[in-house]
């Protein structure tokens, strides 16, 4: 699969009149259809102490590059002092049940022996989309005994029936302070809280050099699982990988048919990652970030 890069959808350097809650960064961005052409693009900015939270523009796909909106305000802030998420928060996926619109997030908290802690956390909203509260102050995956790191996020997440599936990034090991290894794991849930873990690693990262997997995006068509995914290669640049599977349990790693690279110059050309697929009109689409993870804006590919 090839894929061809439409163009920067959204540069946060150069927007006018930028609330508060981005005063840098556009990063993670997911994509939920409203109407017709329209979408509201959700994705977290930092503010002035750096500081992630979660908003959103709406663009029309047949000119992705003309924003419409910009939420004013945060549509997920922070959590409460000491909680999984009192440091930032960051979209990672969007589910539609009915009415109510699940986002599924992560949760930031600097550690004081490592650099970071990140966990899933989830909220809902009932007012369409422009304001979520949060299901729990707790993560929905929370430490165990076979998972001791607090490298537990960037959840996907869908429904198959009354069944929900979650593809998530586990942390595997720091070998310093500055340097976490980890992979992309499976769980299941009933009711999109409270979920079963059995370790089942998904995508294992492929040699010792290859120190991150992160972002798990899945995309079904027809009885094929898709996966994309960001991996980081020697000297910390993130490129996307790809894998297929007929269950989602079991994933064949594709990396060599991902069909999408860094440019040649531009604020794409160090680092492509964070790829989030959607369909809309019977083509495919690609939102994902370029360099230094999100400081460049994100922008958006169509599957030839």
């Amino acid at each position: 699969m090839n894929w061809k890069k439409i163009g920067r959808v959204f540069d946060p350097e150069i927007a006018s009149g930028r609330p508060s809650w981005m005063q840098s960064h556009a990063m993670l961005p997911i994509a939920d259809h409203l109407e017709g052409d329209l979408f509201r693009i959700y994705f977290c900015g930092r503010d002035q102490q750096n500081r992630s939270l979660v908003g959103y523009l709406l663009i029309n796909l047949n000119e992705p590059t003309r924003i419409l909106d910009i939420s004013q305000n945060p549509v997920l802030g922070l959590g409460d002092l000491g909680c999984f998420d009192d440091n930032g928060v960051s979209p990672s996926w969007i589910v539609n049940d009915g009415q109510e619109k699940y986002l599924f997030y992560i949760g930031w908290k600097p550690r004081s022996t490592t650099r970071m802690s990140v966990q899933a956390g989830a909220a809902v909203s009932r007012d369409g989309g422009i304001t979520f509260q949060r299901l729990s102050r707790a993560t929905i995956l929370p430490c165990t005994d076979q998972e001791p790191i607090a490298i537990l996020t960037a959840p996907c997440v869908f429904k198959e029936g009354d069944r929900w599936r979650l593809w998530y990034v586990s942390g595997l090991r720091w070998d310093h302070p500055d340097l976490v290894h980890y992979n992309i794991k499976y769980a299941e849930s009933r009711n999109g809280i409270d979920w079963k873990r059995e370790g089942r690693v998904c995508i294992a990262s492929g040699s010792e050099n290859e120190s991150s997997l992160a972002r798990p995006c899945v995309f079904k068509d027809g009885n094929l699982y898709h996966m994309w995914y960001s991996y980081k290669k020697p000297g910390g640049h993130y490129r996307m990988g790809y894998a297929q599977s007929e269950d989602g349990l079991h994933w064949r790693r594709m990396d060599d048919q991902i069909g999408i690279d860094v440019s040649k110059s531009g604020w794409d050309s160090e680092m492509v990652e964070y790829a989030y697929v959607f369909r809309h009109g019977g083509q495919r689409y690609m939102l994902y970030n370029g360099n230094n993870y999100g400081a460049t804006g994100f922008g958006l590919a169509v599957a030839e």
